[in-house]
């Protein structure tokens, strides 16, 4: 088995994850209103997928995430597509985000001060395949061994993927994190992080308990680490406190920008004043978090942002620069 990937950013101090991938494809023309959402565009703007990659990277992003998380070959089957070209669909997702990472990394100006920015093949939960707003709430009728049938065929896509590493994201359920856990363990040669949604400051959205996920994340020796995101900026610290007594790997934090998701017009609505990120950034890094990064809605001026802020703290080790 290989050297975590994330110990070498690790060993430097926080690494930043990219931000809202599919916002961003939003925000250049891209029509998401489609049950494949934001892996729509690997059909219609495949190239866009690419320059977002790259203005993430160009952001100060260390990792960035694959358009996969609401690919599923059951999804793409759905919307009409053959099996063969689901594959490849699959396929080109990786090969978008790895060439974006190659191009960026090529450029010798780009490497002052940096690692090689690694790339993960996003996993999304069930409910981001249903299309329902499910994976904020965990409510779907399905146990375990029947989520780890779902999960297995796009797992073993890009399981053999040149993906640095496997991204699970948005889980709302401790069933669904041990079925995902499964299929880690059937691919020791990889690595791979857990990431939850969470409705309160100790539970997930199904309502299970944080701390009984990351303990069973710390039973797995393939976790690279696990994580809090597209929950609410407010609820991080809190849940951090709750991660980090119970967490043997580290801990990654990825809010979405605070607003509420409506299922039905599939639309973001504020719910309050916006956050402060790098205050907010600061703080979580003062509690434990060893990665930090953004979901729904927040854009590359959050992660240029937190890469200035993270590049000060690591240049000068002051815990509270801004």
């Amino acid at each position: 088995m290989s050297d975590n990937p994330f110990v070498p950013f690790f060993n430097r101090g926080t690494i930043v994850l990219d931000g809202g991938l599919a916002t961003e494809l939003e925000a250049k023309g891209c029509r998401l209103d489609d049950e494949l959402w934001s892996a729509r565009t690997l059909l219609d703007s495949p190239e866009l997928i690419r320059q977002v990659h790259s203005e993430f990277l160009g952001a100060g992003a260390d990792c960035i995430a694959t358009v996969t998380y609401q690919a599923t070959l059951a999804g793409f089957r759905k919307s009409g597509l053959s099996h063969a070209t689901s594959i490849e669909l699959m396929q080109s997702a990786v090969r978008l985000t790895c060439e974006a990472r190659d191009t960026f990394w090529q450029d010798r100006s780009n490497r002052t001060g940096r690692l090689r920015p690694l790339v993960a093949a996003s996993i999304g939960p069930y409910g981001a395949f249903l299309a329902d707003g499910s994976e904020y709430s965990g409510h779907y009728d399905l146990d375990a061994d029947a989520l780890y049938a779902f999960h297995q065929p796009r797992w073993k896509l890009l399981a053999a993927s040149p993906a640095d590493l496997m991204a699970c994201e948005t889980i709302p359920s401790l069933v669904e994190a041990g079925a995902l856990l499964r299929l880690l363990d059937e691919t020791p040669e990889r690595w791979g992080w857990l990431s939850f949604s969470c409705r309160d400051q100790e539970r997930l959205s199904d309502g299970s308990r944080l701390a009984d996920a990351i303990r069973l994340c710390a039973e797995h020796a393939n976790v690279a680490a696990v994580g809090i995101n597209c929950t609410a900026p407010a609820l991080i610290a809190p849940l951090l406190r709750v991660a980090a007594r119970h967490a043997t790997q580290p801990i990654l934090v990825y809010p979405n920008s605070g607003e509420h998701y409506d299922a039905r017009s599939k639309t973001w609505n504020a719910v309050g004043p916006a956050t402060d990120w790098v205050a907010a950034a600061a703080e979580w890094i003062d509690l434990g978090a060893a990665g930090v990064g953004g979901c729904c809605r927040t854009r590359t001026d959050d992660i240029r942002r937190l890469h200035r802020l993270v590049e000060s703290r690591t240049l000068h080790g002051d815990q509270h620069a801004e």
